[in-house]
């Protein structure tokens, strides 16, 4: 891409560069760790035993993939949309509906889910404090954020997101000075509790597999970064840089952090109950003898909620914004503020959130369940096209005689094909396990619902040219 070419794809759409290096980096972070990693891992665990490290390990080179394949395709278009427009590009018009809209509406149920989370964990704090308060309360907070500049978006985003990577190091640190030193009144544990309850892969191969779908969720969130490139100061050099620390740091504190945990608390007394209580971040930290461990994990976990909801909020505008640019929802949506940012496509972010966060504490056990499966499966199946996309750009590249990307995936097109080989057999198996189940049921039918408007769509466009 010479000179000319970058400068015209940097302007695009009007988006302000005002995001640095660094909060670039952090934003992909927030988007990345939710809460899995503090409550939800344990399900994992309890599913593989202490192998549950393996499948953490390939999980990482998997999102690692996606991510080089990503930032290579990106690097070259830093356009609102990041990969959804790639995908409109090299794929066509139909994969870029398809892949913005059912992305869209993944990230919508997942801020949704969110922002009960955070009111949830108020109520540890406050128990007879009505859910709807805080539920309302950090909505509101969290759209007057992403309203603001961009700049003071990602201002706050880096410090909320450096409260979850802080104390991911620290609880690292602490467990390996645990199973190697010991701790004042606790003699080092080793890493005798991989083998000895029951062996290392007590449910056999088979579990590792199945848990592979609960930690391939936990990778999610990979994807952000590419929604930041329209609006980095320097897409060329922030977005590669990002997404490399990105994969590293998420491969560096799951694996060392599962590791962790299951050298020191046996597998199978890791409990799968959505309690701060029970996390086994808690109980490391009331061993070292902080002082209120459970307040301030709960803090801890409120904030890593929060910061995934703002970062989500984010995506889902410019995901908005970019559907509207290429005439696949109201051109309304494409206005900006005088501070450049799309608030009119934060707006239907807003809608979305309130419906999920309403179905979520009207519908627990029923409706909400139904929502999440179709977001695990709109987030794998954008996965897939990215990685079609990838395939598309660099066919399409050497076929034109263009240079190459600044930022090129090793070993591709075969790395590419094993990626989406591994994320295919991922979505094959949820039908397999308990917790997701649903996603099948619910996913392929809203992926048909979203083909159809894509058919409607076209109809009207055509009959108004």
């Amino acid at each position: 891409m010479d000179r000319a070419e970058a400068t015209t794809s940097q302007q695009e759409g009007g988006l302000r560069r005002d995001l640095s290096g660094r909060q670039v980096g952090m934003i992909a972070i927030g988007g990345a760790i939710g809460t899995g990693l503090f409550l939800g891992s344990g399900l994992a665990i309890n599913m593989a035993g202490p192998a549950v490290i393996i499948a953490y390990v390939l999980a990482a080179f998997a999102a690692l993939g996606l991510a080089y394949a990503m930032c290579e395709m990106i690097v070259v278009h830093p356009e609102a949309g990041g990969f959804g427009a790639v995908a409109h590009r090299y794929l066509g018009s139909f994969a870029g509906f398809v892949q913005r809209w059912i992305y869209w509406f993944a990230q919508v149920v997942n801020i949704g889910s969110e922002v009960v989370a955070a009111g949830l964990y108020m109520q540890f704090w406050y128990p007879q404090l009505p859910l709807w308060i805080p539920v309302v309360g950090f909505s509101v907070i969290m759209l007057a954020v992403n309203a603001a500049a961009v700049k003071f978006f990602g201002e706050f985003e880096y410090w909320f997101a450096m409260i979850k990577v802080v104390t991911i190091i620290v609880f690292i640190a602490l467990g390996f000075t645990y199973i190697f030193f010991g701790l004042p009144g606790q003699e080092a544990t080793g890493f005798g509790a991989l083998t000895e309850y029951d062996g290392f892969l007590p449910n056999g191969v088979g579990a590792v597999w199945l848990a592979m779908t609960v930690v391939t969720f936990s990778y999610l969130g990979t994807e952000a970064i590419a929604l930041t490139a329209s609006e980095s100061r320097d897409p060329r050099r922030d977005v590669p840089r990002a997404a490399r620390g990105l994969v590293l740091r998420l491969g560096l504190f799951y694996v060392l952090g599962m590791l962790a945990v299951v050298s020191i608390v046996p597998w199978n007394q890791v409990s799968t109950e959505e309690d701060v209580m029970q996390s086994p971040f808690v109980r490391l930290f009331d061993t070292v003898g902080i002082p209120a461990a459970a307040g301030v994990m709960n803090f801890v976990i409120l904030s890593a909620a929060l910061s995934a909801m703002n970062t989500n909020l984010y995506i889902t505008s410019r995901m908005t914004y970019s559907l509207a640019k290429d005439g696949f929802a109201p051109r309304w949506f494409t206005v900006l503020s005088a501070n450049g940012t799309p608030r009119r496509a934060l707006l239907i972010s807003a809608l979305g959130l309130g419906l999920a966060a309403a179905v979520a504490v009207g519908s627990p056990d029923t409706a909400f369940p139904m929502l999440l499966g179709i977001a695990l499966f709109g987030a794998l199946v954008t996965w897939l096209i990215i990685l079609a996309s990838h395939l598309a750009f660099r066919r399409t590249r050497t076929a034109q005689g263009l240079p190459d990307s600044p930022v090129r995936l090793p070993g591709a097109p075969v790395t590419t094909v094993l990626a989406m080989l591994f994320v295919a057999a991922v979505l094959l198996t949820t039908p397999f396990t308990e917790q997701f189940s649903v996603a099948w049921q619910a996913g392929v039918p809203f992926l048909l619902l979203v083909c159809l408007a894509y058919v409607l769509v076209m109809r009207s466009r055509s009959r108004r040219s």
